[in-house]
């Protein structure tokens, strides 16, 4: 099958510290091409891939030291697109809504993921107006706001088994990982260090939005000697940090759409205590990858009794559940469905004048 993947262009393909839904297009580009299909990967030219890379801009938007204009760049990258569609057998995007207008009246077989949050005021108008788009969901709950879209699957992450090493010990601090924001609540992962006397190691990126929140609401409370911030860490700092912790501390305050973090944790072992909140009751299973609370409270005697879990177990959990084949699988099987047709298609004709497009071209 000869498949395009869309990726934004914030991040590189995988990110070199923080980015979860490009570390996903990564890991789903690279299962599909070792399941023998032909994948155009369109995603920044720093990006690591096993498929053709097709690169708009020489490195991803956030690290570069150049200035590019985000909507110039992703206008770019979906005119690109739109010029090769009949290169392909069905493309896949992770570009949010952007690509609609352009894409509605396209032949050529087309998905999106939707890997954010969906709660945003003004959405229900535009899926009502792209009604007809397909489009996926990486949990069951990310779909409550916007019963309205035409939600063709729900396709949980993966990730590769072995890039994390499975711990089956642990160490003697919790951790927190991913971004300081208000939603994730890096507050109540410093209260549940503080109030269980373990060390808390917080790795995470703090975005200029949330600088303010972290300078004036998170940076004091790192004053307590059983706290320390590491900052954004890279692929082999967070396989040491999650298999060294004794838990991770996911106590979100938002409908989290799927919390790649937390299968990151069960594949070294390392058990989660996670809120209630989003998709933590599908991602995660009660007693066995770790504790769902509702309250500090329970979240205070959870860390107490973190190391009931059984580490081998949680490992086996995230084995049977959310590894980057299974999420391949599943996601050749919607391609399928959407194209209505077996495996073994052929690709459709190029347009004259495409045949010779360059594959990294860059701004």
């Amino acid at each position: 099958m000869k498949i395009a993947q869309v990726s934004p262009l914030c991040e590189s393909v995988p990110p070199r510290c923080y980015g979860g839904t490009e570390r996903i297009v990564s890991y789903l580009t690279d299962a599909l091409v070792s399941q023998g299909h032909e994948v155009t990967l369109f995603a920044s030219g720093d990006s690591r891939t096993k498929a053709d890379l097709y690169a708009i801009i020489p490195k991803a938007i956030r690290l570069s030291s150049e200035r590019h204009d985000p909507v110039i760049c992703h206008l770019l990258q979906l005119e690109r697109v739109v010029q090769m569609a009949n290169r392909f057998d069905i493309i896949h995007f992770h570009t949010d809504y952007f690509h609609f207008p352009l894409f509605r009246e396209i032949a050529v077989p087309h998905v999106t993921t939707l890997h954010g949050r969906l709660d945003l005021p003004d959405l229900p108008r535009l899926y009502q107006e792209f009604e007809e788009m397909p489009v996926v969901s990486i949990s069951d709950s990310q779909r409550a706001p916007l019963p309205e879209a035409n939600w063709v699957d729900t396709i949980y992450h993966g990730i590769p088994i072995n890039n994390f090493t499975f711990s089956p010990q642990g160490g003697d601090y919790f951790a927190f990982l991913g971004r300081i924001s208000r939603e994730k609540r890096p507050d109540r992962a410093i209260e549940i260090a503080i109030q269980t006397g373990v060390p808390l190691k917080i790795a995470a990126k703090v975005d200029p939005a949330d600088q303010s929140y972290f300078e004036n609401e998170i940076e004091p409370l790192m004053d307590h000697p059983l706290v320390e911030f590491i900052g954004e860490v890279n692929e082999a700092g967070k396989n040491a940090l999650l298999g060294g912790a004794r838990a991770l501390l996911f106590p979100i305050d938002w409908p989290e759409p799927f919390g790649l973090v937390m299968i990151e944790a069960m594949a070294c072992g390392t058990p989660v205590i996670a809120m209630r909140n989003g998709s933590v009751g599908e991602v995660m299973q009660d007693g066995v990858s770790g504790f769902i609370v509702q309250t500090m409270e329970q979240a205070f005697a959870a860390a107490e009794r973190i190391q009931e879990i059984d580490r081998q177990g949680c490992r086996r959990y995230f084995e049977e559940r959310f590894t980057d084949q299974r999420m391949a699988a599943d996601y050749l099987r919607l391609y399928q469905k959407l194209l209505g047709s077996s495996p073994s298609l052929e690709s459709p004709g190029t347009p004259d004048g495409l045949e010779n497009l360059p594959m990294t071209p860059s701004l």
